[in-house]
């Protein structure tokens, strides 16, 4: 990300721009920089120091600070030249403080194969898809009641069936899977619903045609 400002960057590929010259990545920062600094008078100076760094212009015209923007650590580099731009420097240090992990893709991962297992492998992906999301939403919306802390949601966990069992799905049992989330039940379970009652109505028709 950081080196995306550098000419080096920009010059190693056809089309490329920096960060600031592009107008959805602009559009973004401007949302960004509104949630962070909620203040106006430290917003205008975050924008103020945000157009020297990209600007290279200021404190960030030294040739060593130009030169370095490509190959030397972010964090580094901030420490090293960011100084005069404390408000940008103190983000730049949160945001490359941050563990960078992919716990949030698995969730996902795990849901969806929850959801799309064996026992449930007629669901089209778009289905799936909004299945997730629902899933996913529901989650989180039940940590704002005050039941999240007290009840076994406190232990909500995503679990797949293998091979359709519905044994050790997780820390809360699929039975209770209705706590929380009815509608989505409802939904999952609908279409198994569906295939039983015609497995009974089949059956039904050969006891009366043999007889």
């Amino acid at each position: 990300m950081f080196r995306f400002y550098s000419e080096k960057w920009v010059q190693e590929g056809e089309g490329r721009v920096p960060p600031h010259m592009d107008g959805e990545v602009s559009t973004e920062r401007i949302k960004c920089f509104r949630r962070i600094f909620s203040n106006e008078d430290e917003r205008i100076r975050a924008n103020d120091e945000f157009a020297n760094f990209s600007l290279k212009s200021g404190p960030f015209a030294d040739p060593d600070s130009i030169g370095s923007m490509y190959a030397t650590d972010p964090g580094k580099w901030w420490a090293c030249f960011g100084s005069n731009a404390p408000l940008l420097q103190r983000l730049a240090f949160k945001v490359f403080g941050q563990p960078t992990s992919s716990s949030c893709c698995e969730r996902n991962w795990s849901i969806y194969s929850f959801i799309h297992s064996c026992r449930r492998n007629k669901l089209t992906p778009k289905r799936a898809e909004d299945l997730v999301f629902i899933h996913n939403n529901l989650r989180l919306l039940s940590r704002n009641s005050s039941q999240y802390y007290d009840e076994k949601t406190n232990l909500w966990d995503v679990g797949g069936d293998q091979f359709g069992s519905m044994e050790d799905v997780g820390v809360l049992e699929f039975a209770n899977l209705s706590l929380d989330e009815p509608e989505l039940e409802s939904v999952l379970f609908d279409e198994n619903a569906t295939t039983s009652m015609e497995k009974e109505n089949e059956k039904d028709s050969e006891v009366e045609e043999m007889s």
